[in-house]
Formats: structure tokens, C-alpha cells, sequence
């Protein structure tokens, strides 16, 4: 019997020399040819996702760099902890929305965008439906960009020929690598990284811009 099972036990041992016909270097080579199929069809879905992420990024060093964008950061800062919707610069909280999104702090910047979009600001909206876009969240998504076309905002809303330009730009930058402008880098962002771990605050939301923030942006704006 044992040597039954003996015989049994043998010609189940796996083999553990590499088998004489096995080319490894065709194995890779099918491997390779594999990805590159995948990579040549991406899901639609992803692709939105990317076009919309980078349309936002487009959107929010266009804001930064308007001429008055640290005009109404200053406002902002300067501006009554408990203040109203008409009190509120949605202009200053706009650009800083975008700069939180361009330093990696999105849930704030969405926070500001919402701040803003709900004081009646389209562009806050749009960068609020695009950021929706980029996370797959299509229902908000449509949601805010139903708000961007929607009559009772302000009148400044974006236009088709805005909105065309705008993806003809994140076109070209998909297309050539260009940052465009460079994005906020050195002061910038240490100042909003220092607003952010502030221990006077325990909400996890980057707390508004104060002076010191402000006046490195009117540094950032002038160069």
C-alpha cells in the first residue's frame, strides 16, 4: 500500500526545472503587446475624467493670474469672521478655491467653490462641475453645470465662445505637456500648507486666507 501511495505522491511533484520550451523573452514581448492594446483603448470614462481634470487645472491658473486675483484675496482676508452671502468676495474665494486646488487641498477647494457657486458665482460652478467631472461624480456634475446655465446667477457666465477657447487651451496642453503658467511653487504653497495645520482651528477645511497669505500672492501676481 505505502508503495502505492509512494508512486501516487510521485507523479503529482510539480516539476521545478524550467521546461525547455518556454521562450521568456516572447512572454514578455506578448505581455508588452498586451498593455499596449489596453492602453491604446482607455475607458471613455477615465478619458472624461482626465479632459476634465485638466481643464480645471486650465481654469484655475487663469484665475490666479487675472490682475485683481490678490485684490480680492486681500478682501477676503480682511473680511469679519461671520459675514453674509452679500458681505462675502466670491471673487477672492474663488481664487482662493483655485489656489487650493492647484497646491493638492481639493475637499477645501471644493468647499470655497461651493461657498462661492452658492453666493451666485457661475465660475465657481463650472470649476465645481469640473471637479465633480474629474472624480467620476456625474450627478454633481450635472448638477453644477446646470447651475452655470442656469438665468437666476450673475450675468457673467461663461459663453460658448469662453467655454470653446477653453477646451481649444486644454487641448493644446494636453497635446504639448505646457504648464502654461507655473503653477503656485515655493511660497505659495508653504503659506497655504501653513493655513492648513493651523491648531488654532479643528476643522479640517483650510481656514480663510489671512494677510500674510494675501500679500505673497500680490508678490506671486506681480512676477
Amino acid at each position: 500500500m505505502s508503495t502505492t501511495i509512494d508512486a501516487l505522491l510521485a507523479d503529482a511533484r510539480v516539476p521545478t526545472s524550467r521546461h525547455e520550451g518556454f521562450d521568456v523573452g516572447a512572454a514578455l514581448r506578448r505581455l508588452a503587446a498586451d498593455a499596449a492594446t489596453a492602453s491604446a483603448t482607455p475607458n471613455p470614462d477615465m478619458v472624461r475624467a482626465a479632459e476634465a481634470a485638466q481643464r480645471l487645472s486650465v481654469v484655475c491658473r487663469w484665475v490666479l493670474n487675472k490682475p485683481d486675483a490678490a485684490d480680492h484675496v486681500d478682501r477676503l482676508a480682511q473680511e469679519p469672521d461671520a459675514v453674509t452671502a452679500d458681505q462675502l468676495d466670491v471673487d477672492g474665494a474663488l481664487v482662493f478655491a483655485c489656489l487650493l486646488h492647484l497646491t493638492d487641498h481639493r475637499e477645501s477647494a471644493q468647499f470655497w467653490w461651493q461657498l462661492a457657486a452658492g453666493a451666485g458665482h457661475r465660475a465657481a460652478a463650472y470649476c465645481l462641475h469640473l471637479h465633480h467631472l474629474a472624480l467620476g461624480e456625474t450627478r454633481e456634475a450635472r448638477h453644477w453645470l446646470h447651475e452655470v446655465t442656469h438665468d437666476v446667477l450673475d450675468s457673467e457666465a461663461p459663453d460658448s465662445a469662453f467655454l470653446a477657447t477653453l477646451e481649444a487651451v486644454a487641448l493644446y496642453v494636453r497635446r504639448t505637456g505646457s504648464s502654461l503658467t507655473s503653477p503656485p511653487t515655493g511660497g505659495l504653497e508653504m503659506e497655504v500648507d501653513r493655513l492648513a495645520t493651523d491648531k488654532t482651528s479643528s476643522c479640517i477645511i483650510v481656514r480663510r486666507p489671512d494677510q500674510q497669505l494675501a500679500d505673497r500672492l500680490h508678490d506671486f501676481t506681480r512676477r
